[in-house]
């Protein structure tokens, strides 16, 4: 069995010097790829710079909307030039949070949109931050149409009739550890609702631990098994069938080869 885990922060002061460490135990519960995700400018340098020294680790690099009020033309310049990193396989996170209602939604909704400028022009399937914000975020992704191909709303937090929206929409959806909790019940009614061709896996590492793990308080790729496990028996699907269909879905996504062994 393969698992890849398509959005984790392992730049993360939380992996600092173990990181060898938790992809040894991330191999070993089956969690042999992974996409590490940037978050600002520094934590994009970190990515490429990680994923360029581990065999089927891979980068995505971003600016996440919690600091769109203090990006600079030199900061999306910057963004734009790092994308083109070979070890480089999306754009984000970007999107929309107005869960605290700062930055100002504006400064949102205009970072967003230069992400998804790059992401035409370079040709680069976007990663999408959206929480409490879906109208929003579907409103500014519709403004670009076809120009941005590939999209995934990652830790997925919405309803079932959005995720049919996201679906309509030729989008794709991730899910976490949220989906093993026991009030995650509309989370799972939207997991039914994806087919395993729009589904992927991810840790949101070194957040959201899965039960049975909750206590652990870093969460780390390694654990993405649990989540796979609840996926799978709330599809009906056998462990092994799930895990070689999501792979392969994330796979062809992010445009990433077969593993490295």
């Amino acid at each position: 069995m393969e698992l890849i885990d398509t959005h984790c922060h392992l730049t993360f002061d939380e992996f600092a010097g173990d990181i060898e460490a938790v992809l040894a135990r991330s191999k070993a519960a089956s969690v042999r790829s992974w996409i590490t995700v940037g978050t600002d400018s520094g934590q994009n340098r970190k990515a490429v710079e990680l994923a360029g020294k581990f065999d089927n680790m891979y980068a995505a690099v971003g600016i996440h909307p919690h600091y769109a009020a203090d990006v600079t033309a030199a900061m999306i310049d910057e963004l734009k030039t790092i994308a083109l990193n070979e070890r480089v396989v999306a754009l984000g996170e970007t999107g929309l949070d107005f869960h605290y209602n700062l930055p100002q939604p504006n400064d949102q909704r205009r970072l967003f949109a230069r992400h998804l400028e790059i992401a035409a022009e370079l040709n680069l399937p976007v990663i999408v931050h959206s929480r409490e914000a879906f109208d929003e975020t579907i409103d500014v992704l519709e403004r670009f149409g076809s120009a941005v191909k590939k999209v995934v709303f990652h830790c997925f937090s919405y309803s079932a009739k959005q995720a049919e929206i996201i679906l309509d929409k030729g989008f794709h959806i991730s899910f976490t550890g949220i989906v093993t909790f026991k009030n995650s019940h509309p989370i799972c009614q939207a997991a039914e609702v994806v087919p395993l061709t729009k589904l992927m896996l991810e840790s949101d590492c070194p957040y959201i631990s899965p039960e049975p793990m909750r206590k652990q308080k870093i969460n780390e790729p390694a654990l993405l098994v649990h989540t796979a496990e609840c996926l799978a028996e709330l599809k009906q699907i056998a462990l092994a069938d799930f895990a070689e269909a999501v792979t392969a879905t994330s796979r062809a996504f992010f445009a990433i080869p077969e593993q490295v062994i």
